[in-house]
C-alpha cells in the first residue's frame, strides 16, 4: 500500500512539473485515500502472494483452472472498479512466441482484454509484419488489474500510471502459470515496467540498456524492446525501425522466415 502511495505521489508531481495545476478528485476517490493512508498508519499487513496450483490435464483445461483462479483473486477483485474487469492473457496456447506488457489501460480494463486499445492495435499491425496473427502467439500482462488513479467527478479514472512493484509481485504467480501453461519457446518483454517485472528492478536504469539483446527468464530466451505506445508518441520511422529490428531477431531465433522486403521495413 505504501508504494501505491509512493506512485500516486510521483504522478501527481509529474502533473505539476508538467503544469497542471488542478487535479479533479471525486468524493469516492478522497474517502479512498483517506482509508488507504489510515489503514497504513495501523501498519496493515501486506497481502499474502497467491499459490497457483493447476491440476493435471491438457493445456485448455489448465488455463481454464488458471482464470478462474484469477477472477476469484480476493485482491484483484478489490482492485477492480466497478463494472471493469479482470484481465489475463489471450492467444494461442500452443504459441511459440509469448508477448508479455505491463498492465492493461482504459480499453483493456472494459474488454477483459490485453492491448486492445490504441498500442494493441498497433501491436497488432506489429504482429501482422512478422506474418503472424494475434491468434497464432499468446499475448498477456504482468498486471491482471488497471493500476489505479483518483478518478474525476464523472467517476472516470483519467491517465495510467507504472504498477508498483507491490502490485507486480502479487500478479507475477499468474503470469509464470500462463508461462507454464503455454510453454513458449522464447518471450518479448514490452517496454521498460515489463522488463524491469521480469528482470528485476534495479536490474539496469534506461531501457536502451538492456534493448534489442537477449535475457533469460524462467530458463527461457526473452527479447527486450519499446512498448507499441513508444511509436504513438514518436511516431517516426527512426522509431519504428529500433522495434522492428528486435522482432527480426525474435524472428531468427523463432526460426520464422523472413523475406528481403521484411528487411527493409521502416529504413
Amino acid at each position: 500500500m505504501r508504494l501505491a502511495l509512493t506512485a500516486l505521489t510521483d504522478e501527481l508531481r509529474r502533473l505539476k512539473a508538467a503544469g497542471v495545476g488542478r487535479v479533479c478528485v471525486s468524493d469516492q476517490g478522497i474517502e479512498s485515500l483517506r482509508r488507504s493512508v489510515a489503514a497504513l498508519g495501523k501498519g496493515s499487513e501486506p497481502q499474502p502472494l497467491p499459490v497457483v496450483e493447476l491440476p493435471s490435464g491438457d493445456k485448455r483445461m489448465r488455463w481454464e483452472a488458471l482464470r478462474t483462479l484469477v477472477l476469484e483473486d480476493p485482491v484483484c477483485k478489490a482492485k477492480v472498479r466497478p463494472g471493469k474487469k479482470i484481465v489475463l492473457g489471450v492467444g494461442s496456447l500452443d504459441a511459440s512466441i509469448m508477448f508479455i506488457g505491463e498492465a492493461p489501460g482504459a480499453e483493456e480494463e472494459v474488454q477483459g482484454e490485453p492491448f486492445v486499445g490504441p498500442a494493441g492495435q498497433l501491436l497488432t499491425k506489429m504482429i501482422g509484419g512478422m506474418g503472424l496473427s494475434r491468434s497464432d502467439v499468446y499475448i498477456g500482462n504482468i498486471m491482471n488489474w488497471r493500476p489505479d488513479l483518483p478518478v474525476g467527478p464523472d467517476g472516470v479514472q483519467t491517465g495510467n500510471r507504472p504498477p508498483t512493484g507491490e502490485e507486480m509481485a502479487h500478479c507475477m504467480p499468474y503470469l509464470l502459470a500462463q508461462v507454464d501453461v503455454v510453454s513458449p519457446a522464447l518471450l518479448v518483454a514490452l517496454g521498460a515496467t515489463a522488463a524491469k517485472g521480469l528482470l528485476g528492478h534495479g536490474t539496469f536504469g534506461a531501457l536502451g540498456e538492456v534493448r534489442g539483446k537477449w535475457h533469460e527468464f524462467g530458463g527461457r530466451p526473452l527479447m527486450v524492446t519499446y512498448h507499441p505506445s513508444y511509436i504513438l508518441r514518436n511516431p517516426t520511422n527512426r522509431t519504428k525501425r529500433l522495434i522492428w529490428e528486435d522482432l527480426l531477431k525474435v524472428m531468427e531465433r523463432a526460426n520464422l522466415p523472413i523475406s528481403d522486403k521484411q528487411r527493409g521495413f521502416f529504413l
